[in-house]
Parts: C-alpha cells; structure tokens; sequence
C-alpha cells in the first residue's frame, strides 16, 4: 500500500491519473523546469504513462513519488519523491517541484522533510542525495535548511533547452539528520 504523509499543512499522497491534468501543467512551465533538467511535457497520454511509471516503479522498490497538496484542498502544488532508490544501497536521491505560485512559502522544505524523514525512518535509507543546478539559489537554500551537505561539483552534468550546465551533489546522511 503506497504511504500518505501529513504535515502540518500538507498531504503528501500517491498521485493518480486523475492528477495528469495538473501534472502536465507543473511539468510544462518553463519556471518549474528551468533548473529541472527535464523536456517540457506535452499531452495527458504522455503524463499518464508517467504516473504508470511512478506506479511500477514503487512496486519495484526504484521510484516514489508523491502528490503535494495543500489539506482541504484536492489540487496539487507540486512534487516530490525519491528516485534511484537502492535498498540494497540504502540510498535515494530526491527530488521536488512546485507550481510557481506555491514558492517562498516553505512549502517545498516542509514536503522535503517529511520525504527524508519517511527515507531514514520507514525506508530505512542511509543517505539521501540531491543533484542541483549550480544556478538555482532556491534548491539550494532548501537543501541546507533541512541539513544536505555540499559534496562537489559536477561539470556540464545535465542539459536544459539544450544546454550543459554544472550541478551540485548533495548529501544527508542518517547520523546528520534531524528528524
């Protein structure tokens, strides 16, 4: 059964096909995907095949990714979640997007925390990493709130409207963190 998370103000639940709507949208906004590293989506089918994989992906114990909504509130403002997920490993990278409207307001940091805390405690991870664009001040004044460690650089690491940019790596691990 796939896991719901609460916070004091959101639900962070399984996203399903009746969320491709919103999902197309967050993951076609040029300001949501300017440091995501990732093609603009294009159609529901598209998206669909997405949350297909979302789906398979935490069967397989690989991926997990959950719907952030505000509570009282069915609409999700965005993303976040796990993915190369390693058991074996214990170890996951996460990552997280939110519809511009729903920066700045700690939203983003209190999904993250509860998505780490689920990592360490339930996931049983060891260390939780995070890939960065060098250029996006927001990601990384989150990461550092919630107690990632700058590791290093990786030079033209991804590519966004086809072009190599630098990322950062980072790191929590379980010892670090404060859940």
């Amino acid at each position: 059964m796939f896991p719901e998370l609460e916070t004091k103000r959101l639900i962070l639940r399984k996203i399903v096909e009746n969320d491709a709507g919103e999902i197309l949208e967050c993951f076609s906004d040029e300001e949501v995907l300017r440091y995501y590293g990732q093609k603009s989506l294009e159609s529901i089918d598209q998206v669909k095949e997405i949350i297909k994989n979302f789906s398979e992906g935490y069967g397989k114990k690989q991926l997990i990714k959950w719907g952030i909504q505000l509570k009282g509130n069915e609409k999700l403002i965005g993303t976040v979640g796990f993915q190369e997920w390693s058991s074996e490993h214990k170890k996951a990278n996460v990552s997280y997007a939110l519809f511009p409207d729903y920066w700045n307001k700690g939203y983003a940091t209190e999904a993250v925390h509860e998505g780490i805390s689920y990592g360490f405690n339930e996931l049983q991870l060891n260390r939780i990493g995070a890939i960065v664009f060098t250029q996006n001040s927001g990601s990384i004044a989150l990461l550092s709130k919630v107690g990632f460690k700058k590791e290093g650089t990786l030079r033209e690491y991804m590519y966004q409207d086809g072009i190599p940019f630098d990322t950062y790596v980072y790191s929590l691990l379980r010892g670090e963190a404060k859940i």
